[in-house]
């Protein structure tokens, strides 16, 4: 069960979120702009012509872990939902390490979100002959007005998170209906040749495929704001991982159709989108996708912001963190103060590493790369935690515990995969660095957790002082 709430609660807005805003977060967070833009070549320089297979069993393994979230969504709705379904299922101490976790994978990928912005402004920029602007300043832009948005209406997030993500989908949906016109509509048959086919090469694609694919979890974190959340939050989730998967199958099909028989092959291409637009004499979309992959990556800084905040808010109020974090604004009835701690690391961190002499590129294939430690840490956790939680109910079935052994076994793959083989430096460190960090907040977490069970006792000025 969930911690005893030791604050006043302080609620967010009820009913501020529909079915379509929800979809936005999830989808949003996933991020389909940057798989397209970014990540396909990486994909392709891991499995070939067969790239597109490991996004379909990527998308599959990925539908087992969340039909175990949906036994929490369609039976309990709040804020930072994950980190309470960890909770309910194996207990205070281990959901708020599921919590810590998770607040590592959406700082993470907040900061993807700001170093891809600024990436894409840079580009556009130099299309326009302008100048050199520093990549500072294209952070405090991204994160200061995603902030912004995030304090300030949690409907205003995922309306503009809807819209931008939205028509950036749809222009590369167009681009390739254009690219497959051109090629006649003609089957490739070069991405089902059983002679291309590495069996070692794609497991390895489906664990650059389970990273493209996190963040539909963070549908759940928006509980308490939306409508109807007991039905409106499992579809969300389910939606938003199957529309995602889907179009990262079409996206990688047609771009290796694309760019076959290319000098410059797919995994050496830095702006795929871009050439495949030169390739079917359309040039001069060039800047619009450009523009568009930028206003994706600030609907992804976005996301980050608010699915994060939550975590952060509902820790704060069951007295894990300090209390000042469990705040919501009097007027917008938003977390501000966990909105205003996102944004200050999301922007912050990135500086540090600019001022540092780090490459932008290389701080958003970092960023991407650590924050994937902590969505398997949750992933797994909720896993475990959900049939537990359907038996406490009285309502367990063998089929519950199917699903849940079957996510578990392919957790392995992304679990194994990302520490073997051993990548090179300074990736190799990477889980070192995570587990520092996991196991710096477990230690706080059960001191905290072990303060309010003494308070709860009837010492609670401990409670007061956590």
């Amino acid at each position: 069960m969930t911690a005893p709430l030791i604050l006043p609660v302080k609620a967010l807005k009820k009913d501020a979120l529909g079915p379509l805003e929800l979809l936005a977060q999830g989808i949003a967070l996933i991020s389909p702009t940057m798989t397209a833009a970014l990540i396909v070549p990486l994909m392709f320089g891991t499995t070939g012509a067969w790239s597109w297979l490991s996004y379909a069993l990527g998308t599959v393994m990925l539908f087992f872990v969340a039909l175990n979230l949906n036994q929490f969504a369609s039976r309990f709705a709040g804020s930072g939902s994950m980190y309470q379904y960890i909770c309910k299922g194996l207990g205070n101490v281990t959901g708020g390490l599921g919590g810590w976790a998770l607040i590592w994978a959406y700082l993470g990928i907040s900061v993807a979100g700001a170093t891809g912005f600024a990436t894409f402004a840079q580009t556009l920029i130099a299309m326009a002959g302008g100048p050199a602007i520093p990549p500072v300043l294209l952070f405090a832009l991204c994160v200061g007005i995603s902030g912004y948005c995030a304090w300030k209406n949690v409907a205003l997030s995922a309306q503009v998170m809807l819209i931008l993500e939205g028509v950036s989908v749809v222009l590369i949906t167009l681009l390739c209906l254009v690219a497959l016109g051109f090629h006649g509509f003609a089957f490739d048959a070069t991405q089902f040749a059983p002679h291309a086919f590495n069996l070692g090469n794609l497991g390895l694609g489906v664990v650059v495929a389970i990273f493209s694919l996190v963040g539909f979890e963070s549908c759940t974190a928006f509980g308490d704001e939306a409508r109807n959340p007991l039905h409106a939050v499992p579809r969300a989730v389910l939606l938003s991982l199957g529309a995602a998967g889907l179009f990262f199958v079409f996206v990688t099909y047609v771009e290796v159709l694309a760019t076959h028989g290319l000098s410059t092959t797919l995994d050496q291409l830095s702006a795929p989108l871009n050439t495949i637009a030169g390739l079917v004499h359309m040039p001069w979309l060039a800047a619009p996708l450009s523009a568009c992959a930028m206003v994706s990556f600030f609907a992804l800084n976005l996301s980050c912001l608010n699915a994060g905040a939550r975590v952060i808010y509902i820790m704060g109020q069951q007295g894990l963190f300090h209390r000042f974090t469990a705040d919501s604004h009097h007027l917008n009835e938003t977390p501000h103060i966990a909105v205003y701690i996102m944004g200050a690391l999301s922007f912050g961190l990135p500086t540090l590493f600019s001022f540092g002499g780090m490459a932008v590129g290389d701080m958003f294939n970092d960023a991407g790369t650590l924050a994937a430690f902590g969505f398997i840490v949750a992933y797994t956790l909720v896993t475990i935690a959900a049939p537990l939680y359907v038996r406490t109910l009285g309502q367990l079935k063998p089929l519950h515990m199917a699903i849940a052994v079957a996510s578990l076994v392919l957790l392995l793959i992304p679990s194994i995969g990302s520490v073997y083989p051993v990548p090179a430096a300074p990736v190799k460190y990477f889980p070192y660095a995570f587990l520092v960090y996991l196991i710096g907040g477990g230690i706080w977490i059960a001191i905290q957790n072990y303060r309010l069970v003494v308070a709860s006792r009837g010492f609670p000025e401990l409670a007061q002082d956590a």
